[in-house]
């Protein structure tokens, strides 16, 4: 959306290239894609690379440099220091348990490094302040953005259901998550299923990753196996979501879950667990239901309760949407992006 509002110039750059959104990148019609891979942090290549996307800042005359992960701010923050690059901002979106104390040194550096970071939500804002010593000064709140166009009903439930292998029937309740990182704890999902003693209820986990065979044995050893359905990486989440009943997120530990978001533009009522940003985007009682993390007989209860319930759960699908539409839509998110852009650009003349 960025490039499409033509109010900045914009060029990418990425760490790998080889990612899944590529294609959409490059329809933008925005040039090429400058790639810098690294294998470590720790070797020659990483200051090659360095070196490499300096001269890139400085070839395009490069105003703002905006990083969005952890090794891109590493990378980008160190990069856009020896170009002299005006304005550098980094985003943080996680609140902890993913990184280990030598790269929270590291990202501390970068962070350091840069004129505003922004964290996608008031948990990520509040870990800054409060574990990682930034001044609330230089943070600004910008939730993801999420296009909810493309989380339309698609009208046939049944035969996305078929094609995924779960029979037309039962309710479905699905989790979108990487299966990579216990930090995504689907054992409490399967826990709450065997605790769901329903053969009218499925579950769809959509995502890929190793722990993919040790959750499969755990669902098997929980005798929910034959009800339970791994997708692997999904493609199409709207038509998934379409044809669920409830969504739920499991997490430990989390920033901002754009699972959530796109649960509720899907028009479906969530059951999560209560961390980072969770209770930001759901309203308690009125788009979904907090419970406590891995808390699975709680999770168990309010998903029954939900599938019990249609009524309720209609209504709370149709509130989620409309607040998703409100707050956390791709376009508010621009506007708050590019005011942060300008406000920027507009001191560095002062």
């Amino acid at each position: 959306m960025l490039v499409r509002d033509g109010r900045f110039d914009v060029r990418v750059a990425v760490l790998d290239g080889t990612g899944v959104l590529r294609e959409s990148v490059e329809s933008l019609g925005i040039g090429e894609i400058a790639e810098f891979p690294l294998g470590s942090f720790y070797d020659v290549n990483f200051v090659r690379q360095v070196r490499a996307c300096t001269a890139f800042l400085k070839e395009n005359n490069i105003s703002i440099v905006h990083t969005h992960d952890f090794y891109s701010n590493v990378f980008g923050m160190a990069a856009a220091s020896f170009a002299r690059t005006p304005k550098r901002v980094a985003s943080k979106r996680e609140t902890g348990g993913m990184r280990s104390g030598t790269q929270k040194f590291i990202e501390g550096i970068a962070l350091g490094r840069a004129d505003a970071i922004v964290a996608n939500s008031g948990a990520v804002r509040k870990h800054l302040t409060d574990e990682c010593g930034v001044s609330e000064l230089k943070i600004e709140l910008i939730y993801n953005g999420i296009d909810t166009e493309r989380f339309v009903d698609s009208g046939d439930a049944s035969a996305v259901r078929l094609s995924i292998g779960v029979p037309p029937d039962p309710k479905l309740v699905t989790l979108v998550a990487n299966l990579r990182h216990d930090v995504k704890n689907v054992p409490m999902l399967l826990r709450a299923a065997a605790a769901i003693q329903r053969d009218d209820v499925h579950f769809a986990i959509a995502g890929e990753g190793e722990l993919e065979a040790e959750l499969r044995r755990l669902a098997n050893d929980l005798g929910v196996g034959g009800r339970v359905h791994f997708l692997g990486r999904c493609d199409d989440v709207p038509k998934l979501l379409s044809a669920s009943d409830v969504c739920v997120l499991t997490s430990t530990n989390e920033g901002f879950s754009n699972s959530i978001l796109e649960y509720m533009a899907a028009g479906k009522p969530v059951a999560a667990t209560d961390v980072g940003g969770a209770g930001e985007a759901i309203v308690d009682g009125q788009t979904g239901f907090l419970v406590a993390s891995d808390d699975y007989k709680a999770l168990a209860e309010k998903l029954t309760v939900l599938l019990n319930d249609q009524e309720m759960a209609r209504s709370f699908g149709k509130r989620g949407r409309a607040k998703v539409e409100k707050e956390f839509s791709s376009a508010v998110q621009l506007d708050r992006t590019i005011a942060m852009y300008e406000r920027l650009l507009a001191a560095k003349v002062k």
